[in-house]
C-alpha cells in the first residue's frame, strides 16, 4: 500500500471562517428593523383601509363571532376566578385592619383598571393571535393569498382590516365582562369568608371607580386589541417554510403579542393616569 503523496491528495479548499461577531450583531440588528418597518406598514394600512372602499362587512361579522364569541367562555370562567382569588388573598389583610367593608371596593379598581383588561387581553391573545397567524400562514402556504392579488384583491384590506377591527370591537365588551364576572367570584369569596352581605360590597364595588378609572380600563382593551390582531395578522402573512413555518409564526404571534401588552401596559398607565390624574 502506497504512501500518500502531496500528487495524489485530494485537495481541498480553505475552511469556511465565521462571519465576525460585529456583522452578525449588525445583520440581526437590520433584521430586527425590518421587521418594525414592515409591521407599522401593515398596521397603518390597516387603519387607512377602514376609511375607503371596498368593505368587507360579512368578514368583520365572521370575525367579531370567533374572537369574541369563542372568547367569552374563557373570559367568564377566568374573569369570575381572578375576583374570588383577590378576595381569597387580600381576606386576611382586610380583616386584621377591621376594613372588611373595603373589599369591594379594591376588587373593583384593580379589576377595572389593570386585571380585566390586561387579564383579557392575554387570553385572547393566546386564542386569537395564534389562530389569526395559523389561518393565514395556512392562507400563505396553500398560495391562495397569492390568488387574491392575482384577481385583483388587496390581502391587507380582505384579511388584516376585518379582523383588527373585530378585535377592537370585541374586546372592550369583553373586558366590561371580565370586570362584571370577577366582581360576582370576589362578592361571592367576600359573603363567604368575610361575612359580607350584597349590599356593603356591592356599594363599595359601584362608588369606588370614577370616571378616569373607566376610561383607563376601556381605553386599554382597544390598544391591546389592535396589537393582538395586527401581530397575528403580520406573523401569518410573513410564514416561510412551510408547515413548519405556520407553527412558528403560530408560537412567535403569541409571545410577541403577550409581550407587546404587557410592555405597552405599563407605558399606557403612565400616560393615562398624566393624562387623568386622581
Amino acid at each position: 500500500m502506497g504512501t500518500l503523496t502531496p500528487s495524489n491528495r485530494t485537495e481541498q479548499g480553505p475552511e469556511p471562517q465565521a462571519p465576525p461577531i460585529w456583522t452578525v450583531i449588525n445583520d440581526g440588528i437590520k433584521g430586527y428593523l425590518l421587521a418594525i418597518q414592515d409591521y407599522s406598514e401593515l398596521a397603518w394600512w390597516s387603519l387607512a383601509d377602514i376609511f375607503s372602499p371596498p368593505f368587507y362587512f360579512r368578514d368583520l361579522l365572521e370575525q367579531m363571532d370567533v374572537i369574541g364569541v369563542g372568547s367569552l367562555p374563557i373570559i367568564m370562567l377566568t374573569g369570575f376566578f381572578i375576583g374570588a382569588i383577590m378576595v381569597l388573598q387580600t381576606s386576611s389583610q382586610f380583616q386584621r385592619f377591621g376594613a372588611t367593608a373595603l373589599t369591594g371596593n379594591a376588587v373593583s379598581l384593580a379589576l377595572i383598571r389593570e386585571l380585566g383588561p390586561t387579564i383579557t387581553a392575554l387570553l385572547v391573545a393566546g386564542r386569537s393571535a395564534s389562530g389569526i397567524a395559523s389561518e393565514l400562514g395556512s392562507m400563505v402556504v396553500t398560495e391562495q393569498v397569492d390568488a387574491m392579488r392575482a384577481m385583483g384583491t388587496d390581502p391587507g384590506r380582505k384579511l388584516v382590516t376585518p379582523r383588527m377591527l373585530a378585535a377592537v370591537i370585541v374586546l372592550p365588551l369583553l373586558t366590561g365582562v371580565a370586570d362584571v364576572v370577577g366582581l360576582i367570584g370576589g362578592y361571592v369569596v367576600a359573603h363567604i369568608t368575610l361575612g359580607l352581605s350584597g349590599p356593603q360590597f356591592w356599594h363599595q364595588a359601584i362608588e369606588a371607580p370614577n370616571a378616569n378609572d373607566l376610561i383607563q380600563g376601556l381605553t386599554k382593551p382597544l390598544v391591546f386589541a389592535f396589537i393582538i390582531a395586527t401581530v397575528g395578522c403580520y406573523k401569518g402573512l410573513k410564514v416561510r417554510g412551510g408547515t413548519q413555518g405556520v407553527g412558528r409564526a403560530t408560537t412567535s404571534a403569541v409571545v410577541i403579542a403577550s409581550v407587546s401588552i404587557l410592555v405597552s401596559g405599563f407605558f399606557l398607565d403612565k400616560l393615562l393616569m398624566w393624562m387623568f390624574p386622581g
